[in-house]
């Protein structure tokens, strides 16, 4: 009989936790030049798979004997490797457990584009860091157990709310796995000079932690209003943050060795989103 999960702690893997941080940058920064434009950059994350991350498929240029296709990168947190893959299948691989910098790591990856006759201006300034790296074997493995399952709660929670909210998603820049709902409030917002009209919304993420924070979940009205959600209570364990930022936490600790963790996370999604839902809709809603 298979044994339940119960999440296991995320305690010393900090060195392993930031190869994986910059190795998702590498990876992150092919669909920022290749894949379709999305206006809410959702074309440059990464999806969660039973076997760790991957970027969305892409398009092939046709040449080199090739018929174009599709390709995509992942990173494979059973088999500890970064692979480069199209419709035909693996084209290169990459081992994490190299100790590759950054820099090392990238250049390679983007080689192996290169060779697949994919052109452009990467942005590379987003993983260059020349710093030999650390990487764990268990304690990727140990993130990749722990990912899958809160993509499934997150996805499970996402499929009970209406008016489409958005993937579920990790982002290279943070390394925090996420997804957005939005309401029917527009809220004037300024940014770079201009003044747009954005929907408001929720989201619910996680953070596994560096090396000065612990790991936590997180759910987010925007706008915040303060005097409507911070006279609600949360469920145990979670807490209102208004230090910075302004949102909700639930330390990842508080579900770690739980056996009630999961549900603990559900009932923290559930609330956040029953308490800020009535500040995120227009009246009429």
């Amino acid at each position: 009989m298979t044994q339940p999960f119960i999440f296991p702690p995320l305690t010393g893997w900090e060195p392993t936790r930031r190869t994986l941080h910059l190795y998702s940058r590498v990876v992150g920064v092919a669909p920022r030049t290749h894949a379709p434009f999305h206006p809410q950059w959702w074309h440059i994350s990464l999806k969660v798979t039973p076997e760790g991350l991957t970027t969305d498929a892409m398009p092939l240029p046709a040449g080199g004997g090739r018929a174009g296709g599709d390709f995509w990168l992942a990173m494979n947190l059973r088999r500890h490797v970064i692979t480069v893959e199209t419709t035909e299948g693996v084209w290169r691989e990459f081992d994490m457990q190299a100790g590759l910098s950054a820099t090392e790591m990238g250049d390679q990856v983007l080689g192996a584009l290169a060779e697949l006759g994919l052109e452009g201006e990467y942005a590379r300034p987003k993983f260059e860091n020349d710093d030999p790296l650390v990487y764990d074997p268990a304690a990727a493995k140990r993130f990749r157990d722990v990912l899958v399952q809160v993509d499934r709660i997150f996805k499970e929670h996402r499929a009970t709310l209406a008016r489409n909210p958005g993937p579920v998603q990790l982002w290279p820049h943070g390394f925090d796995l996420a997804f957005e709902w939005f309401g029917s409030r527009e809220v004037e917002h300024e940014e770079n000079g201009q003044v747009k009209r954005l929907p408001s919304q929720l989201n619910l993420g996680f953070y596994p932690g560096d090396a000065g924070n612990e790991a936590y979940f997180y759910s987010n009205p925007w706008p915040f209003e303060s005097k409507a959600l911070l006279a609600h209570p949360l469920p145990p364990g979670a807490h209102w943050f208004t230090d910075g930022w302004q949102g909700s936490v639930l330390p990842y600790a508080e579900l770690a060795r739980d056996p009630a963790g999961k549900e603990r996370l559900r009932e923290y999604a559930r609330c956040v989103y029953a308490i800020a839902r009535p500040t995120l809709m227009k009246a009429s809603d």
